[in-house]
């Protein structure tokens, strides 16, 4: 009767063991796949040190609506590269900001038919790297959690009217953006960045 009793005993704890392990190991799956919560999300895309991204922008003004499609690039601490890939009349144009000094590039072009959105094209506004330090910087920053994305807000703290708020669209499966608006200060939507491709080299 004792042995069968032992023996009972014994099977109960190397049951509860090996549920204890598999339990553990799951969570650790968990944790490692693309299953973060809202948190873990933010805080990897704060953290992102190196990227490369294809991007359609569209800038709305009171005069028209330009379209481009970039390549846009980014290397901590300030290296980033953007290439114009349409339309076709600027295409190849590079413009190379290394935190101090902004440079562009073509030597088939003449760049006098760029200046017209050169303000926004070379401005940091259009990446992500920008996005992500007016995040950290302004402490009303906040994000909303939906069914399928996360929705990063911040303020823009310059003098520019049409740059004034910046809402980042994560999507919750991928952890990548899938689009960036910027709205002015009647909160209208003056440039969309809709992200075809996006690679995270690497993070801090």
């Amino acid at each position: 009767m004792k042995k069968k009793y032992w023996l009972m005993l014994l099977l109960i704890i190397v049951i509860t063991i090996i549920c204890v392990i598999f339990y553990k190991n799951r969570v650790k799956d968990l944790k490692i796949g693309n299953n973060k919560n809202s948190q873990e999300i933010v805080d990897y895309i704060l953290n992102i040190s190196s990227y490369e991204a294809q991007v359609m922008v569209n800038i709305t003004s009171n005069k028209n609506n330009n379209k481009y499609l970039l390549k846009q690039t980014y290397q901590s601490p300030n290296i980033s590269r953007q290439e114009v890939i349409e339309p076709n009349n600027i295409a190849g144009v590079i413009l190379e900001n290394d935190g101090t000094n902004l440079k562009i590039e073509n030597s088939n072009l003449n760049l006098n038919k760029i200046i017209e959105n050169y303000s926004y094209l070379g401005d940091s506004c259009l990446d992500l790297h920008g996005f992500i330090e007016n995040y950290k910087n302004d402490s009303k920053s906040l994000y909303e959690e939906k069914d399928e994305e996360i929705i990063m807000k911040t303020s823009n703290k310059n003098e520019n009217i049409y740059i004034q708020e910046k809402l980042l669209h994560i999507d919750k499966k991928t952890n990548k953006p899938t689009q960036m608006e910027i709205k002015d200060n009647k909160q209208k939507t003056t440039i969309y960045i809709l992200y075809n491709e996006v690679k995270v080299n690497s993070t801090k």
